[in-house]
């Protein structure tokens, strides 16, 4: 090493996680999924479970973690996660265990597999990307949409007689007595990243010592989704989403 190299070193004060592969991401700028890629690869990586994680990758814009995290990943038909993650999870007590969902996929097609994956106290890790939206496929309403909300499928805003109320999934895993640890967190600044990224490593130390299933819902931005720049997508979802889907832990028995 030269002088130089020594030089960076010293004042080198951030660094790309070692897990996370060098591919480019397909994410939209803005979008909330690469920033929570980046945390699952620190935490697992901090806890030393590199070679002893299993994620379940499903459909939707999450279908392509298996891309970026360097670990061993199982892909899951369409709502299916929590079901995979069970037989993973059974079969390999030992291992870290977590599934990575958008809301779609968790609490539209997926809504049976994760409420009674939850009932049943898997000891997995459920990362939940509630985004409001169905992203991927064309910006329809999703269960999570917001009531007034304009989507490709309800173009006037989501109507309460119409459509139904917003499901608010993560309070009613939080009611399972099965759940250990329910929480819900945002990435949009600093502070936000910090306190996610404690309860990514929260969640999956509660899988590795069998507390039950642990869910982390993280009230995201879809900034091509909601046609808006990405700043503006900060601010409508603060303004808009977290005084629905307030922040905080729901539950946490795992103490």
């Amino acid at each position: 090493m030269n002088i130089e190299d020594i030089k960076r070193s010293e004042n080198k004060v951030y660094s790309r996680p070692e897990l996370l592969n060098d591919s480019p991401m397909h994410y939209c700028p803005g979008c909330s999924h690469g920033v929570v890629h980046k945390l699952v690869a620190e935490v697992i990586k901090e806890m030393g479970q590199e070679d002893n994680s299993i994620g379940i990758a499903p459909v939707g814009c999450a279908v392509f973690a298996y891309k970026y995290i360097d670990i061993d990943w199982i892909e899951a038909a369409h709502g299916r996660a929590p079901a995979v993650a069970t037989g993973a999870k059974r079969l390999s007590p030992d291992r870290l265990v977590f599934t990575y969902q958008g809301d779609g996929d968790l609490a539209a097609i997926g809504t049976a597999e994760t409420i009674h994956a939850a009932n049943r106290g898997e000891n997995i890790a459920i990362i939940f990307i509630n985004n409001a939206i169905y992203g991927m496929t064309g910006g329809q309403m999703a269960p999570t949409t917001l009531e007034g909300q304009k989507t490709a499928t309800t173009p006037y805003g989501r109507r309460v007689d119409l459509n139904g109320y917003p499901l608010k999934i993560s309070d009613l895993l939080a009611r399972l007595e099965g759940t250990c640890y329910v929480t819900r967190q945002t990435v949009h600044n600093p502070a936000s990243v910090r306190k996610t990224k404690a309860a990514i490593r929260r969640a999956f130390e509660n899988s590795l010592k069998g507390r039950g299933t642990s869910v982390v819902e993280v009230v995201s931005t879809c900034s091509s989704g909601w046609k808006m720049t990405p700043e503006k997508a900060n601010e409508w979802m603060v303004e808009n989403m977290v005084p629905f889907y307030p922040l905080g832990d729901l539950k946490n028995t795992a103490e």
